[in-house]
């Protein structure tokens, strides 16, 4: 009671926001009559005098009324179209580095130049992140005629661009571009080896246009860039060919008395949270298929450690079999080698062309849908969404439903929401849902009611959430001969065109999920794209374009009108989605700009989230009040119930996703070092003292080993030391007699001997290639050894993360477990970049300066490579050389398989002998 109390005297936190925002609105209001008397010149001018200030110490706050009176004056003489006040108050809520909730058609785009220009004063660059590639091109393109008519500069960064067009995209003032692009883009940025390849400038201020579909959505697929490893194609296949001898259980066994099986199998799905899981006898009858396909040896138990990869391929197979299905989860289309498997976002019904599932699972979807096979691949580097878009040093975003997630944001990304009013009231009106027994009375009573939209003349935008479910609408509506269009992922290319005269009298358009489509149904169609065509006419005269514009604009008067009188865009959505937010965007199509509009769900107790979560509850209602066929409950409760199930979801969903950034943030630290160290030496044009502190600190850590740290003469083994340097580390130093010789010799002294040795050795390698041809030698080992055993130790964390949860089963906590390891893990690695970075330089043979420059363009090639992770082949008296002449050089080695026999004829396979990962 007490927080509704305070709430209506003092008005809501957002209540309290908008009136401050206003106040400054009324500031900018009052600026207009100044800007407006100046030239398009002098409007220029003000934004370099903006710089100059900004420059001065003067804050971008301070600047803010008077840019964004510039801009909207911009506005109105390069684009023809005036910021609204709301569209003022979205800018400053986007600047405060805040989520912006406008309704759709209210001006995001628009409303995004406000805040893009007042950031682009300080010099530093900002990114606005959009979620496809055209609507970056087409939202630069549109605004760029503003942020041109201003003196900014535009940059757009897509897929496919060269380095340096990328590098003039982030050089503009402005760049816009796709979250995945930025995202590659950084990662790729940490793998170069040379600084003048880097493309991206400091992560300044970015706006996320549908922040919640990037932010949320997608937190939980981190990008990953990968190199191609084992070829394991034939034990897909085979593991393939033993998943349809596999039987599903039925329903589920009482634990205590092994009651309650409807029909016994070999093995459970779960689909609420996409698990697969084998019973007891599952077990057995998969070790028995498993040995007689040849992959698991005689009296072999898939629990054995050496077989413990089958486990994991096998349940990879069952869920692609049983838990993934195609045209809902992916597509199978033509591909450059013939057909492949396409995933098809579960949010935004989008194709994610060049998007793989980890771990075996696209290669399982692969084999079960008979097309080629590609090879799995290892990680080189990754990051997620949650992660980068945190290195912001300010981030803002914009989108028409983030009130739903708002928990999510602030808890997260420590962003605040704020929802805009619209520029005109919502007259849309939205009908309760209808709920029917079955399936196949509430496509029957769909179909009815588009038929009636269809002949009155009212648009009808029908919602579905998978690929599969708008094909089966499609099929009905063609049988019930009711002309319609269809947007989905096989038709991406022409969603825009499809969206914009969605609003046309007594036009069908079935979509899947509305998400970031980013064009506006117009009632009554759009006709801004033909007003272009008929303006880029060159063979019409000035007039003959005016008239033709005005009879397009006469004839859309009439059409909106009549659309208008037919009750507006109606929503018809034939299931609700597990998440609300994603039902409010569909909703949100309709009623812009104080438009009218309807909605209504039609669903049924066979859909997915009504049978998993509300079905019983709904068919006791229906059972109680003996509805017969064809009816449908219509009932606030029963909307309520569906919500209540939506909202379980949304949480379960919150929770997986914060426990995966828990995760992540411990690689995240490690990454953040190992990329820090990276640019410093990147930077740097000579590391000659960082190896010196590295060869000290490993050559320290080799003495240990013989000679323990305040240890007495009887415990030192110093014919082993003195072994293990000239073996190893090529040094020849004289210990057992230097020790017998002298009067008194501490452990200290030992150490001081090795490492002078060290140093001696090294300072005559550099002597005979010169400082100035070895420096970029040295770089380029340390660089690779770094790139290598990052590579590894990202592989090293997948696998631990993995098993993990296990721990739980001991009383301990997986994540302070998963913390402590990882950290572990990391310190083995920081010490094997020391010590391997360290033996290869003091091992290398190199007698002159050409042989210098050739090995590190040699280094540098081998750097380039990420389609394989290097090794390094040691020679049989243990120092590693650098091949001197190219004339003599032998041709490069083929690749040896993991468990191909060593080529050095020892005997043991390649990964236990010279493969072995360090």
């Amino acid at each position: 009671m007490l927080p509704k109390l305070l709430t209506s005297i003092f008005g809501s936190r957002n209540d309290r926001l908008l009136k401050q925002y206003r106040k400054v609105v009324a500031q900018i209001n009052a600026l207009e009559p100044r800007y407006e008397a100046l030239a398009d010149e002098a409007l220029r001018e003000e934004m370099a005098r903006f710089k100059a200030r900004h420059a001065g110490g003067e804050s971008l706050d301070a600047l803010l009324p008077e840019v964004f009176a510039v801009v909207r004056e911009g506005g109105k003489r390069a684009l023809k179209m005036r910021h609204f006040d709301v569209q003022m108050i979205g800018g400053m809520v986007l600047h405060a580095g805040k989520v912006a909730e406008m309704r759709t058609g209210e001006g995001k785009t628009l409303m995004a130049t406000l805040p893009v220009v007042l950031n682009a004063v300080s010099g530093k660059g900002v990114h606005v992140v959009t979620v496809n590639d055209y609507l970056a091109r087409r939202d630069a393109e549109w605004m760029g005629v503003l942020y041109n008519f201003l003196g900014l500069t535009v940059g757009v960064n897509l897929a496919q661009m060269t380095r340096e067009e990328k590098q003039a995209a982030y050089g503009a003032d402005i760049t816009y571009g796709t979250n995945n692009e930025y995202g590659f883009d950084y990662l790729r940025d940490n793998m170069v080896h040379e600084v003048q390849d880097r493309v991206q400038r400091g992560l300044n201020f970015a706006i996320v246009d549908e922040v919640d579909s990037i932010l949320i959505d997608e937190a939980r697929t981190p990008l990953i860039i990968s190199g191609q490893a084992e070829d394991q194609t034939s034990l897909y296949l085979k593991i393939d060919a033993v998943i349809p001898k596999l039987k599903r259980q039925v329903g589920e066994a009482d634990p205590r008395t092994g009651e309650g099986v409807i029909e016994a199998g070999d093995f459970t799905a779960d689909e609420k949270t996409h698990q697969v899981f084998l019973t007891e006898d599952g077990h057995e009858k998969a070790e028995q298929l498993l040995q007689q396909a040849g992959l698991l040896p005689e009296g072999a138990s898939l629990y054995d450690a050496a077989h413990i990869s089958l486990m994991h391929h096998l349940y990879a197979a069952l869920k692609a079999h049983h838990l993934f299905h195609r045209d809902q989860h992916y597509v199978v289309q033509p591909g450059q080698q013939g057909p492949e498997v396409v995933i098809v976002d579960e949010f935004t019904g989008r194709l994610m062309a060049g998007r793989r599932w980890s771990d075996g699972l696209h290669q399982a979807v692969e084999a079960k849908e008979g097309v080629a096979i590609q090879p799995e691949n290892q990680t080189l580097a990754s990051i997620t969404f949650q992660n980068y878009f945190r290195m912001y040093a300010k981030l803002g975003g914009m989108t028409g439903t983030a009130d739903t997630e708002a928990y999510e944001f602030q808890e997260i990304y420590g962003l605040e929401t704020v929802v805009i009013p619209p520029n005109r009231p919502t007259i849309r009106k939205d009908q309760l849902d209808l709920v029917y027994k079955t399936d196949r009375e509430k496509y029957a009573a769909v179909v009815e009611d588009i038929r009636d939209c269809h002949e009155r003349g009212q648009p009808v935008l029908v919602g579905t959430t998978s690929v599969e479910k708008s094909e089966l609408i499609a099929k009905l509506l063609g049988e019930a001969g009711l002309p319609h269009q269809v947007l989905n992922a096989k038709q991406h290319a022409r969603e825009a065109e499809i969206v914009a005269q969605a609003g046309r009298p007594g036009v069908i358009t079935i979509a899947t999920n509305m998400a970031g489509r980013g064009t506006d149904i117009v009632l009554g169609g759009n006709v801004e794209k033909q007003c272009q065509f008929i303006e880029a006419d060159a063979g019409l005269s000035d007039a003959d374009k005016a008239a033709r514009i005005q009879q397009l604009k006469d004839e859309w008067a009439t059409l909106n009108a009549q659309v208008k009188a037919a009750g507006g865009l109606r929503i018809v959505a034939t299931e609700r989605h597990e998440s609300r937010r994603i039902d409010n965007q569909l909703r949100g199509r309709s009623g812009r700009q104080g438009d009218p509009g309807a909605s209504r769900f039609y669903l049924s107790l066979e859909d997915p989230l009504m049978r998993i979560f509300a079905g019983d509850r709904v068919k006791a209602i229906m059972e109680r009040l003996k509805m017969p066929d064809g009816e449908a409950i219509e009932a606030g409760i029963v909307s309520r119930s569906i919500e209540g199930a939506q909202r379980k979801v949304e949480a379960r969903n919150f929770d997986m996703r914060k426990q995966l950034l828990e995760y992540d943030d411990v690689a995240n630290d490690q990454r953040k070092v190992i990329y820090a160290q990276r640019n410093e030496i990147l930077e740097s044009t000579d590391i000659g003292e960082q190896i010196t502190h590295l060869r000290r600190g490993a050559l320290t850590d080799v003495v240990r080993a013989f000679v323990p740290a305040e240890s007495v003469e009887e415990q030192w083994d110093l014919a082993g030391l003195e072994a293990a340097l000239r073996d190893e580390w090529q040094l020849q130093v004289e210990l057992l007699g230097w020790v017998a010789g002298a009067e008194a010799v501490t452990d200290e002294d030992l150490v001081e001997r090795v490492v002078q040795a060290g140093d001696a050795a090294y300072e005559v390698k550099v002597a005979l290639a010169g400082r100035a041809q070895f420096a970029p030698f040295e770089r380029s080992v340390l660089l690779q050894t770094l790139d290598q055993h990052w590579r590894d130790h990202l592989s090293a964390l997948d696998y631990l993360r993995q098993g993990i949860h296990l721990r739980g089963y001991a009383q301990k906590n997986p994540k302070q477990e998963y913390k402590r390891e990882a950290f572990e893990l990391f310190s083995k690695l920081l010490d094997t970049v020391r010590d391997q970075t360290s033996k290869l330089l003091l091992t290398v043979v190199i007698g002159s300066r050409e042989e210098a420059e050739r090995a590190t363009e040699a280094v540098e090639a081998q750097a380039e490579q990420f389609a394989n992770v290097s090794y390094t082949h040691p020679n049989e008296d243990g120092s590693v050389s650098t091949e001197t002449d190219p004339a003599t050089a032998a041709p490069p080695a083929p690749r040896v398989g993991r468990n191909d026999p060593c080529p050095c004829g020892s005997g043991k396979k390649y990964k236990a002998c010279h493969g072995k990962l360090a």
